[in-house]
């Protein structure tokens, strides 16, 4: 084979070269086109920015056009609700006294009116709601008196008072004039009839006074008097003073 063979094209085959070289010659022309004209701009770019640096260029200028006047599809719903507007006794209040009332967990108690000098109670048919009208009795002390007032029976005397858990001579002292006593109120022990146990419950009667009464009963029969008492060495003359109030013989 010759050189001239190697290069021998048929006809189709140079139509296809041809059309080939055509295209190539066009890319290229475009190619070179296309740097030249970006080149060009760049130029008058980097020039204008000389002439004016505080000017935003295309971009930031698109930019801020966009941001600032967005598409209506991106902008928030707006609520058709007006805006929340705070009370105005919130508004004034303090940020001192917003702690406190956020952190303040104690009970509050309502106020109570209490008794004018000179007025008193009767002790034993008040309860705690009329107990706390008298100055220096809250929850605690109402509570406290009512309670020791069912184990007794009833108040015999004001002086008892004193003898209510938590109060001592000086709290005493400050309650003692708003009260008075009707001793008629008073709800005695049947003691012929009551079971050990229950007499033990009284403030006065413990459990020897309690178990020798019940064995009286049972050997001698019924309790008639105090004095059928007195014989007991379990009872004493102050014994008798405590509680002869309260004892029923029936």
């Amino acid at each position: 084979m010759s050189w001239r063979d190697f290069f021998y094209f048929s006809t189709g085959e140079r139509r296809a070269l041809a059309l080939l070289l055509c295209l190539i010659t066009i890319a290229g022309i475009f190619l070179i086109w296309g740097d030249t004209l970006y080149n060009r701009q760049q130029a008058e770019a980097d020039a204008a920015a000389e002439a004016y640096p505080d000017a935003p260029s295309n971009n930031e200028a698109t930019d801020r056009a966009t941001y600032a006047h967005p598409p209506a599809d991106s902008r928030p719903r707006q609520s058709a609700r007006p805006p929340y507007r705070r009370p105005a006794s919130h508004r004034s209040e303090s940020m001192g006294e917003r702690v406190r009332r956020l952190t303040d967990r104690r009970p509050h108690y309502p106020r109570r009116e209490k008794l004018a000098p000179g007025q008193t109670i009767e002790l034993n048919t008040a309860d705690t709601t009329a107990l706390q009208k008298v100055p220096g009795i809250g929850p605690y002390y109402a509570r406290r008196i009512v309670k020791f007032r069912a184990l007794l029976g009833g108040f015999a005397h004001v002086e008892q008072l004193g003898e209510v858990y938590g109060i001592d001579a000086e709290k005493y002292a400050e309650l003692a004039p708003w009260f008075t006593v009707d001793a008629r109120r008073i709800h005695r022990m049947a003691i012929n009839r009551l079971p050990e146990d229950s007499l033990r419950r009284h403030p006065y009667i413990n459990y020897a006074q309690a178990r020798v009464i019940v064995r009286q009963r049972r050997r001698n029969g019924p309790i008639g008097r105090w004095e059928d008492l007195a014989l007991l060495e379990e009872f004493s003359t102050t014994d008798r003073g405590r509680l002869e109030p309260y004892l029923s013989f029936e």
